[in-house]
C-alpha cells in the first residue's frame, strides 16, 4: 500500500549561471547578479516609489524614497535599506511598501520630510500635472503633515545658464543633474554646495554670488550642450527652460512622436505643441538610438519655424525684377515654362542640400531624372571632393544597422578611431555612447585630430595629433608610428569613425580603406546633416540613382527608367562645384535649389556668380535667404514639423515621424515637385510621403550594394595600391601621441606669418535653424582662434587670420596644436570662414597680431 505524502513534492527552480534567487513580497524571483533591487522589483510589475534613481545614472540613495524591509540568512536588517543601491543576493528575502508595514512608514517619513521646506506651489510650477513628487506624494505620502514652521525660501530663478533656471526651494537634492552632468555629459560645472541644511544645488558663479563655498566646480560656469537633459530628468520642478518656463501646463499640450531634424543621429523625441506652435521638445525613450538624451540644439533649435521671414505664400519675380506674392497655379505656371525652356536649351540642375526627408530628397533625385533630365544633382552642398563620392558609393551606400556599425557597437567596441571628426560637435548623441563606452567598458577613443579638444577629454581618449590635411598621411604612418594603436584596431571589436570633414583631405578615404584593409576595423562615415544619408541612398547625387545603382550602369539605368516608366540619361552629371561652374560660366539655363546657404559652400562668391548667371532659379524654401533673392520663382515647403516622413541616419536606420502640425496648408517638397513635374509633363508620384516611401521601395537596391572597405580599398578611386610613406621626422608627442610633420601633408609648409587652417562648426552657432532662440544662443561656446603658445608668440590677445579673399579676427586661445596652425570656428559670432575666407580644413592663411 503506497501512502501520499501530506504534501506534493515540488522541483527547485534551477538558477542559472550568474544569476541569484531571492523572495520578493512573497513572490521567488531569478535576477542577474549585480542587478539592484528596484530593477528587480520593477520586473515584477512593483512599483517603488523613487526620485534619484536613474537607470541611467550610478547609484547615489540620495533621496531615501525606495526604501524597502530586507532580510538576509533569515535575520532582517535592523532597518529599511535603500532598493536602489543595494544588489540582489541569493536567498535575500525583501518587502516592499505592498506587503511591510515598516516599509509604507519609512517611504511616508521620509516624504513628509522632503515636504518639509517644498514650496507646494503646484499651481504655478511648471512641472505640475507631470511631476513625479507630486503623484508620489498622493501615493505615498501622509494626508497631514506634523511640520507647521516657516519654509526655507530663496531668491528666483537663479540662472544656471542663459537656458536653465534654478528655483532652489524646489529642490529635493535627489543629485540626478549633478550626476547626469558629470557622469553622462561630462560636464561637471553644477554641483552640490554647502551642507547639512544649507546645501544646495549651484555652480561656481552662483557659489560666488551667494558667498558660498565652491570646493567642486573648479571656478567654471555651467557650460553643456547637454543642459536640457537635466530639466527633463530633474523630479520636481527646480530646474526649468528659460525658453518654456510659465509658457503651458502639461494638460494644455497636444504630444506627438517626432525625430530630431538637426544631425544624423535621428534622436527619438517628443514634440508638444499648443495652438498650432510648438511649445518645447523633449528626448524619447530610445535605447538603440540616444537612450533618453538630447543635445541642447535638438531640444530647443524649433523656434525657426515661427520665424517672421517665413515664406507662407508663393513668389515670383515680376517685370520690374521684384518678387511679388503669386497663387500656385501661377507660380508652378511659370517654373514649369522657364524649366522646360532651359531643359530644351543648356538644360538644368539640382541642388538639394542635407536637410531633406527620405521621401523629399527621392523627389527630388526623380525630378531631376525624368523632369529635367539630368544627373546634374549634388546633395553635397558643402566641401565634397570625388573621392568622397567614390567612397560613398562603394562603402557607406546601402549599409543598415546589420550590415555597417551601429550605437550598441559603439558602445561594446573595445576601441575607436575618430578621424577628421569632432562628436560633441557634429554628432553629439555619438559623443555621448563614446563617453559612456570609455567609461563603463573601458573602450579606447583614439582622436585623430589637431588638438585636446573637449571631445577628446571627456571620452578619456587620445590624441594623435597632425597638421590639417596630414590626416591621410598620419593614418598610413599609424602602424609605424602608433604600434599600439594599429595593434587595438587590428583586435575584435575595433571601430572608425570618419566625418565629413574628410572630403577636404586628398587621400583620407583611400587610406582609410587601406587601413580597414588591413585591419579588419568597421568604419562608418557619419555626416553633420539629418538628410545626408537618406539624400545618397536615393540618388541625390550625380553619378548613383536611387539604391545606390550607377549612372554608368545600363542595367541599372533600364531598370530604373522602366519603374518610373521613363529613359534616363545615361552621362554622369556634375558635383555642386560643376555645377556651380557651368552656370556661373552661362553654361546651365536653370538650377533648382532646396534648402541651400550660399555661405555652406567651399565657395560662396562662386555660388552668388551662379545664382545670378543661371538663366532660371526655382528656389523651395522655408524662409527668405540669398537664394530667395536672387530666385525667379520662389516655392514656399513645410519644416519637419508640419510634414511626415523619415530620416535615414548615420548607422542607416529608418526614423518613420508622423506630421506634428497638421492642416497648416504648407506643402513637403515632394508635393511641390510632384505638381511641378506634373506642369512639365512627368509623374513623380510623390504627392504624399506615404506615396514617394512606397515608390521608392518598389525599385528596391541593387544587390552586394556595399561593397565595404575590404572589397577593393584603392580600385574604387583609381589609386595604385602603395606601401605607406616614409616615417615622420618628428617623434611621438606624448603618450601615443603622433604629430605629422608638414612635409608629409603634400601641401605648403606655412613660411612666417603663415599658418595652416583647422576648422569645423561647433554644435551652437549661427545655423539657420537656431535662429529666434537667444536663450541657446546664450549657451554658445565663445568663438576664439587656437593656436599652439610658440605661434602664438607676439601676437597679443587677438589674432587677425586673412587671405586674398577676407579676414577674421579673434581673442587668441593657446591650446596644444602643432606649431604653424590655427583653429577657428565655422560658423561663430565673427568667425564665418567660409563666406569671409571662401578657405576650409588645411588651406594656407596669413596670421598677425589683431591690432596690426
Amino acid at each position: 500500500m503506497t501512502i501520499a505524502p501530506d504534501k506534493p513534492e515540488t522541483a527547485e527552480t534551477p538558477v542559472p549561471e550568474g544569476y541569484v534567487k531571492l523572495t520578493i513580497d512573497g513572490e521567488e524571483v531569478i535576477a542577474p547578479k549585480g542587478e539592484l533591487l528596484i530593477r528587480t522589483a520593477e520586473r515584477l510589475g512593483t512599483s517603488i516609489p523613487r526620485f534619484c534613481d536613474h537607470p541611467l545614472l550610478d547609484p547615489a540613495g540620495a533621496c531615501r524614497q525606495c526604501l524597502v524591509e530586507v532580510e538576509m540568512g533569515g535575520r532582517p536588517m535592523p532597518k529599511p535599506q535603500a532598493s536602489c543601491t543595494m544588489t540582489v543576493a541569493d536567498g535575500m528575502v525583501v518587502k516592499t511598501q505592498l506587503t511591510s508595514p515598516v516599509a509604507d512608514k519609512a517611504q511616508q517619513g521620509v516624504m513628509e520630510l522632503l515636504l518639509i521646506n517644498h514650496p507646494l506651489d503646484c499651481p504655478i510650477c511648471d512641472k505640475g500635472g507631470e511631476c513625479p513628487l507630486q503623484n508620489q506624494a498622493l501615493a505615498h505620502g501622509r494626508a497631514e503633515s506634523r511640520f507647521v514652521d516657516t519654509k526655507r525660501t530663496f531668491p528666483k530663478p537663479l540662472p544656471i545658464s542663459s537656458q536653465v533656471l534654478l528655483d532652489r526651494e524646489r529642490c529635493v537634492l535627489c543629485q540626478r543633474c549633478t550626476r547626469f552632468s558629470d557622469q553622462v555629459a561630462g560636464d561637471p560645472f553644477i554641483a552640490l554646495l554647502e551642507r547639512g541644511a544649507h546645501q544646495q544645488i549651484g555652480t561656481a558663479e552662483t557659489a560666488d554670488v551667494l558667498d558660498l563655498a565652491s570646493r567642486t566646480t573648479g571656478g567654471e560656469p555651467f557650460q553643456s550642450y547637454f543642459s536640457g537633459n537635466v530639466i527633463q530628468i530633474c523630479p520636481v520642478g527646480a530646474l526649468t527652460s528659460a525658453a518654456y518656463r510659465f509658457r503651458s501646463r502639461p494638460f494644455d499640450l497636444v504630444s506627438a512622436p517626432s525625430v530630431c531634424e538637426h544631425c544624423s543621429s535621428g534622436c527619438a523625441e517628443r514634440t508638444d505643441f499648443r495652438r498650432g506652435k510648438v511649445q518645447r521638445k523633449l528626448a524619447g525613450d530610445d535605447p538603440e538610438v540616444n537612450e533618453e538624451w538630447l543635445c541642447d540644439k535638438g531640444r530647443f533649435a524649433f523656434r525657426y519655424v515661427q520665424a517672421g521671414d517665413r515664406i507662407r505664400r508663393p513668389l515670383v519675380r515680376n517685370e520690374n525684377g521684384e518678387l511679388e506674392e503669386a497663387s500656385w497655379t501661377d507660380a508652378l505656371r511659370i517654373a514649369s515654362a522657364g524649366l522646360l525652356k532651359a531643359r530644351e536649351g543648356k538644360g538644368g540642375a539640382a541642388l538639394t542640400g542635407g536637410r531633406l526627408t527620405v521621401e523629399d530628397a527621392y523627389a527630388y533625385s526623380k525630378f531631376a531624372r525624368i523632369a529635367l533630365r539630368t544627373n546634374d544633382i549634388d546633395f553635397r552642398t558643402r566641401a565634397h571632393s570625388d573621392e568622397e563620392l567614390a567612397f560613398l558609393g562603394s562603402t557607406v551606400v546601402g549599409t543598415t544597422p546589420e550590415t555597417g556599425v551601429t550605437f550598441g557597437e559603439l558602445e561594446s567596441a573595445r576601441t575607436v578611431l575618430c578621424v577628421a571628426f569632432e562628436p560633441e560637435d557634429e554628432a553629439p548623441i555619438v559623443f555621448l555612447r563614446l563617453r559612456k563606452a570609455a567609461r563603463k567598458n573601458r573602450t579606447r577613443v583614439v582622436h585623430l585630430g589637431q588638438w585636446t579638444t573637449s571631445s577628446v577629454r571627456k571620452t578619456f581618449g587620445e590624441l594623435l595629433a597632425c597638421v590639417p590635411g596630414g590626416e591621410a598621411a598620419a593614418v598610413d604612418g599609424i602602424a609605424q608610428h602608433a604600434a599600439d594603436v594599429d595593434t587595438a584596431l587590428s583586435g575584435e571589436g575595433a571601430v572608425i569613425l570618419v566625418g565629413e570633414r574628410a572630403a577636404e583631405i586628398p587621400g583620407l578615404f583611400s587610406a582609410l580603406l587601406r587601413l580597414t584593409a588591413r585591419t579588419g576595423a568597421r568604419l562608418a562615415w557619419i555626416p553633420r546633416r539629418a538628410g545626408d544619408r537618406g539624400a545618397l541612398e536615393t540618388g541625390c547625387v550625380p553619378t548613383l540613382l536611387p539604391g545606390g545603382r550607377s549612372v554608368a550602369d545600363d542595367a541599372a539605368r533600364a531598370e530604373v527608367g522602366k519603374q518610373w516608366g521613363a529613359e534616363l540619361p545615361a552621362a554622369p552629371g556634375r558635383d555642386v562645384t560643376g555645377i556651380l561652374q557651368a552656370a556661373s560660366g552661362g553654361q546651365l539655363d536653370a538650377l533648382v535649389v532646396g534648402g541651400v546657404d550660399p555661405n555652406d559652400l567651399p565657395d560662396p562668391d562662386l555660388a552668388r556668380r551662379a545664382l545670378d548667371n543661371a538663366g532660371f532659379v526655382v528656389s523651395l524654401e522655408l524662409r527668405a535667404s540669398e537664394v530667395t533673392e536672387r530666385a525667379d520663382v520662389v516655392l514656399p515647403i513645410a519644416p519637419a514639423v508640419e510634414k511626415s516622413g523619415s530620416y535615414l541616419n548615420w548607422e542607416g536606420r529608418r526614423r518613420d515621424f508622423a506630421a506634428t502640425l497638421e492642416s497648416t496648408g504648407s506643402l513637403s517638397d515632394g508635393r511641390v515637385l510632384d505638381t511641378l513635374a506634373v506642369e512639365m509633363d512627368a509623374d513623380l508620384f510623390t504627392q504624399t510621403p506615404a506615396a514617394a516611401a512606397a515608390d521608392f521601395a518598389r525599385l528596391g537596391k541593387r544587390p552586394n550594394v556595399a561593397l565595404g572597405a575590404s572589397d577593393a580599398p584603392n580600385v574604387a578611386f583609381g589609386a595604385p595600391s602603395m606601401p605607406p610613406p616614409p616615417p615622420s621626422t618628428e617623434a611621438l608627442r606624448a603618450a601615443g601621441s603622433l604629430k605629422a610633420p608638414n612635409a608629409t601633408l603634400g601641401r605648403s609648409e606655412p613660411g612666417q606669418g603663415q599658418a595652416v587652417l583647422a576648422t569645423w562648426r561647433q554644435l551652437i552657432d549661427n545655423g539657420s535653424l537656431q535662429d529666434d532662440e537667444p536663450h541657446l544662443k546664450g549657451t554658445q561656446r565663445p568663438p576664439v582662434a587656437r593656436l599652439s603658445a610658440k605661434t602664438a608668440e607676439g601676437l597679443g590677445g587677438t589674432v587677425r587670420v586673412s587671405n586674398e579673399r577676407g579676414s577674421i579676427t579673434l581673442p587668441v586661445e593657446v591650446a596644444d596644436l602643432p606649431d604653424g596652425v590655427v583653429w577657428l570656428p565655422g560658423n561663430s559670432d565673427g568667425s564665418a570662414v567660409r563666406a569671409a575666407l571662401a578657405a576650409g580644413h588645411g588651406a594656407l592663411v596669413q596670421i598677425s597680431g589683431g591690432d596690426q
